[in-house]
């Protein structure tokens, strides 16, 4: 904060950002031009890098500043971010440059896989009948396995391969491809909540198709609680552990 405090009070010009297009003052910046990435941090990694020998059998350093952007990268996909997340943080200009952190986290797409839509694991949804009933082909489990986390919603995921082409389903709650499991319950009781309270506001508008609208939706999250055997409220789970503890 110091220091780009500092670079407020300088008299320069703004330069144009060539990835962005707009006029910035960019923080470290001198002799009117912006400091090459080399000088601000390769080559002082470089140099730590060969001071605490970690140089390969040639002397180049092993770390280097783009092997971090894809630490950050990897552990985002690891974690759950959207897509978009991961292209806003590493600055891409296309989804394709950050999907290869899905592919990097394999092992960690195929856990959460696993966790999902392995056996015994409790699902709901449209698309939960077609898992029930092993109508997903090996090509099509072969292809979520390693690409899960493409898959994610709010609420759950889309089934849906890259060759059936982009959902057109507006309503995917309602979709053939959707499916969602116990780690969405609070999401979907926040989203019921929700959908409830906009129904109200529709009501107080006269606003009838949007009453009925949104109470559809509030039905059909209710009905995914109760097939994934979740209470509706947070509160009535609490209190039927309450009374369960009590009776012992």
């Amino acid at each position: 904060m110091t220091l780009i405090g500092k670079r407020l009070q300088a008299r320069d010009r703004p330069i144009l950002d060539e990835r962005t297009g707009e006029h910035v003052r960019f923080v470290f910046y001198r002799r009117s031009g912006r400091i090459s990435p080399d000088y601000l941090l390769q080559d002082s990694l470089k140099t730590v890098c060969t001071l605490a020998g970690l140089v390969n059998p040639n002397g180049k350093p092993t770390v280097t500043a783009h092997r971090f952007r894809h630490t950050v990268g990897t552990q985002l996909a690891e974690r759950g971010a959207k897509l978009h997340t991961i292209m806003s943080v590493l600055g891409h200009q296309t989804p394709h440059m950050s999907m290869v952190y899905a592919r990097i986290s394999d092992a960690e797409v195929l856990r959460d896989y696993h966790s999902a839509l392995g056996p015994g694991e409790m699902i709901a949804g449209p698309g939960a009948e077609a898992i029930r009933a092993g109508k997903l082909s090996c090509s099509a489990i072969d292809w979520l396995k390693s690409n899960f986390i493409k898959t994610e919603l709010e609420l759950g995921h889309c089934l849906r391969l890259p060759s059936e082409g982009p959902c057109e389903c507006d309503l995917y709650l309602s979709c053939a491809k959707f499916v969602t499991t116990k780690a969405y319950a609070d999401r979907l009781r926040d989203r019921r909540k929700l959908e409830l309270a906009l129904a109200g506001d529709a009501h107080n508008r006269a606003w009838p198709r949007e009453v009925e609208r949104h109470r559809g939706t509030a039905g059909r999250i209710e009905q995914l609680l109760a097939d994934l055997d979740e209470p509706i409220e947070k509160d009535m789970q609490l209190v039927a552990g309450f009374v369960e503890v009590g009776g012992d």
